[in-house]
C-alpha cells in the first residue's frame, strides 16, 4: 500500500525516532501508541505530508487518495452540515458543483462535452449515492437527520469535529490517518466507528489512546518509544506482552555478556600472575575488548503515582438524588431522576454526549441549580471534584502550579507539595510553569494530585482520563482501584469504565438503567446491541413510523 523508509525526526537536541521503516498493508489497521511527546502525532503528520522528515521518505502511490482528519472547522461554519461531509471528495464535490453550474446556464449556453466529464466523474466515484452516504456517517456519529441542511454553526465543539471526522471517512479514501478520532466521541459512536474500520478496505493508521478501541480494531501496533519505531502484529494486548518479552530478553542478553565479561576478567586476573599464562591473558583481554554491550537507551514512558486515601470512612447512604429535572432552554436533559449511592460504590454514569451526565454531577456538586427536585449529602462525605474544564477548579492562572496546590495544603511544607509534584511528573524545573501554559494531560495530573492532597471520602470525576496519555490512564486505574472511598464518574473510555466501575448506571433519551454490576456485566445483561448506533436508528425510525 504504502512505505516509510528510514525517517528520522528531531527537535533541537530531542530525538525523537530515527530509521524508522514500515510497509504498510492494504486492508490491516495500524495503532500508533507511546507516551505523550514521544512522536505519535509527528509520524502521522510525515506520513500525511503536513511535517517533513528530518531524514528518510514515504512513498505513497499517486493514485492513492489520503483522508486526513482536519481539525479546523472555521472555515465550513456557514455550509450545510451534509455539504461539509461530501466535501470530504473534493474531485466528486467539484464536479456535482460544476455540473449544478453548467444546467444553470441558458441552453445557449450548455456545453455537452463538458456535462459528459463531470459526468465520468460522478459516476466514477458513485456521486448519485453520495448524499446517502454521507448521511448515514453522520447518523453514525449521533447527528441526527432532523440537522443536515443546518449550517455547521449549530454544532457544538465536539459535534463540529465529528463532522469533520464523517468528512474524512465519507471521502472513502486508499488510506485513512486519523489522530485521537474517538476524543470528543461518546460510546455509541465510538462503536459505530470501530464497526466502520472493521469494514474499511484500505489502510487505517490511527493515534489512539484508548485501549479497548485498540484491541478492537487494531491488527498491528505501531510502537513509538526507546527513540524507535516498532512495528507490532495484533491488537494492543498483544502488543503489551510482545513488547514485555522482548524487553526482557534483550535485559537477559545484557546481563549474559556482562556476566562473560567478569569470568573473563576474572581469569585474566589469575593468569597475570603466572608468568606461563602470560600469553592466555593477552589472549582474554583481546576477547574482552572484542565484546561489545549496547546499553538499552530508557523509555520514553513514564507512569505518573496517583494516591487517594479517604480521610475517614463516610455513612451509608453516600449522596441522595430525589426527581431531579433539568432543562436548558427548550432542552431537556435531565426528568425526574432518583439516585442513592452507598458508600464503596463505584459508579460509572455512561450514556450518549448531550444527554446530561456531567449535568447531573455538577448538580450533585452544587455548581448548577435543579429546575426541580433536590440532592443531598450523607453524613461525613467529603466530596472532591474533577471537573472537565479545568478552569472551574483553577480560578486565576497566571498562579504557578506550586504556588496553586500550596493553596491546597497552606500548613504543609513546601517539600510536601514538591513530593506531590513529582508523583505526578512534575519535576523541580518545572514548579513554576503558570497554569495558563499546562497542557491538558499536565491539568488533569495537577488537579488528580489536589485530590490526593485533600483525601475526600467522595471522588467525582467527570471525564477525568479525556487528556491522558496511555500510561496516565493506567496508573489512573491502579490508585482509583486503591482508593478507599465512593466514587462517581463520567466516562466514554469503556477499558476505563470495565476496570473500575462496580455499579453502572446508563442515561438514555427514553429514561435509565441502574444496574448493580460491572460494565462486563451489563453489556451481557443487555447485550452489545445497545451500543450499536444503527440499531438505535431503526428502533428510532419504527417507532416514529408506529
Amino acid at each position: 500500500m504504502f512505505t516509510i523508509s528510514g525517517l528520522g525526526k528531531s527537535y533541537g537536541a530531542q530525538t525523537l525516532f530515527t530509521d524508522a521503516s514500515i510497509q504498510f498493508r492494504r486492508g490491516a489497521r495500524y495503532g500508533i501508541v507511546g507516551a505523550n511527546g514521544s512522536g505519535k502525532s509527528t509520524l502521522l503528520k510525515i506520513i500525511a505530508g503536513e511535517e517533513e522528515a528530518g531524514e528518510g521518505s514515504v512513498s505513497i502511490p499517486k493514485k492513492a487518495r489520503v483522508g486526513v482528519l482536519e481539525q479546523d472547522h472555521f472555515q465550513y461554519e456557514n455550509v450545510p452540515i451534509l455539504d461539509v461531509v461530501m466535501m470530504g471528495n473534493q474531485e466528486l464535490w467539484q464536479a456535482m458543483e460544476d455540473k449544478e453550474a453548467l444546467l444553470s446556464k441558458p441552453p445557449e449556453e450548455f456545453d455537452a462535452e463538458l456535462f459528459g466529464e463531470y459526468e465520468d466523474i460522478i459516476l466514477r466515484n458513485d456521486g448519485y449515492s453520495m448524499e446517502a452516504r454521507a448521511a448515514e456517517i453522520l447518523e453514525g456519529l449521533s447527528i441526527p437527520g432532523s440537522i443536515h441542511r443546518e449550517p455547521l454553526s449549530v454544532l457544538s465543539g465536539g459535534y463540529k469535529l465529528r463532522a469533520l471526522l464523517a468528512q474524512t471517512l465519507a471521502s472513502e479514501p486508499d488510506i485513512l490517518l486519523l489522530d485521537e478520532p474517538s476524543n470528543h466521541l461518546d460510546i455509541l459512536s465510538i462503536r459505530w466507528l470501530e464497526k466502520f474500520l472493521d469494514s474499511f478496505r484500505g489502510c487505517a493508521v490511527i493515534v489512539s489512546h484508548d485501549h479497548r478501541f485498540l484491541n478492537n480494531i487494531c491488527t498491528h501496533i505501531i510502537d513509538v518509544d526507546y527513540q524507535r519505531v516498532m512495528l507490532y502484529t495484533g491488537n494492543y494486548n498483544d502488543f503489551v506482552k510482545a513488547k514485555a518479552a522482548s524487553r526482557e530478553r534483550m535485559e537477559s542478553e545484557i546481563k549474559k555478556r556482562r556476566r562473560e565479561i567478569e569470568e573473563h576478567k576474572s581469569n585474566i586476573e589469575r593468569f597475570k600472575a603466572k608468568a606461563t599464562k602470560a600469553r592466555q591473558a593477552q589472549s582474554k583481554q583481546k576477547l574482552v575488548d572484542k565484546i561489545v554491550i549496547e546499553e538499552l537507551p530508557e523509555s520514553s514512558r513514564r507512569y505518573p503515582n496517583f494516591q487517594f486515601k479517604a480521610r475517614r470512612p463516610s455513612g451509608k447512604v453516600v449522596v441522595e438524588v430525589k426527581d431531579v429535572s433539568k432543562s436548558y432552554g427548550d432542552n431537556r436533559v435531565l426528568e425526574n431522576v432518583c439516585l442513592t449511592v452507598q458508600r464503596g460504590d463505584r459508579l460509572a454514569v455512561i450514556g450518549p454526549n448531550g444527554i446530561g451526565k456531567s449535568t447531573l454531577l455538577k448538580i450533585i456538586m452544587g455548581r448548577v441549580e435543579a429546575d426541580a427536585g433536590s440532592s443531598e449529602w450523607g453524613y461525613e462525605a467529603v466530596p472532591g471534584y474533577f471537573a472537565q474544564d479545568h478552569g472551574e477548579v483553577f480560578g486565576d492562572e497566571r498562579k504557578s502550579i506550586e504556588a496553586w496546590l500550596w493553596d491546597r495544603c497552606p500548613d504543609k511544607p513546601i517539600g510536601f507539595v514538591r513530593g506531590h509534584l513529582a508523583r505526578v511528573l512534575f519535576g523541580s524545573e518545572e514548579v513554576d510553569k503558570r497554569l495558563s501554559a499546562l497542557s491538558g494531560g499536565e491539568a488533569a495530573r495537577l488537579v488528580l494530585a489536589s485530590l490526593s492532597i485533600e483525601e475526600p471520602t467522595v471522588l467525582v470525576l467527570d471525564e477525568p482520563t479525556n487528556h491522558l496519555d496511555l500510561e496516565g490512564i493506567e496508573a489512573l486505574v491502579e490508585g482509583l482501584r486503591n482508593y478507599d472511598g465512593t466514587i462517581i464518574f463520567v466516562s466514554h473510555d469503556r477499558w476505563f469504565v470495565g476496570r473500575l466501575a462496580t455499579r453502572i448506571l446508563e442515561i438514555r433519551a427514553d429514561g435509565m438503567e441502574d444496574f448493580p454490576g460491572t460494565y462486563d456485566e451489563y453489556l451481557a445483561h443487555c447485550g452489545d446491541d445497545h451500543l450499536d448506533v444503527d440499531a438505535v436508528i431503526r428502533k428510532a425510525r419504527r417507532e416514529k413510523r408506529s
